[in-house]
């Protein structure tokens, strides 16, 4: 038997999977605060969170684009 989600169902799963990178990237920009706070920052682990950042938003920005095909 082959189940088939409704576009609804599929929006909801992508809706949450954005919700989880906004989690994760908000999580990472508390990072940076806090390498930034010190008083000698760690410029690799900056770079490298901002990076992930920058990963993430892409992501988001293909989710955002799957989820505008599904809802048009």
């Amino acid at each position: 038997m082959t189940t088939i989600l409704t576009n609804e169902e599929k929006s909801a799963i992508i809706n949450q999977h954005i919700k989880n990178i906004e989690y994760s990237i908000y999580n990472l920009e508390i990072s940076v605060i806090e390498e930034e706070a010190v008083s000698t920052p760690d410029s690799t682990k900056v770079t490298s969170l901002n990076s992930e950042i920058t990963e993430l938003n892409a992501k988001k920005a293909a989710l955002t684009a799957e989820l505008a095909l599904l809802t048009a």
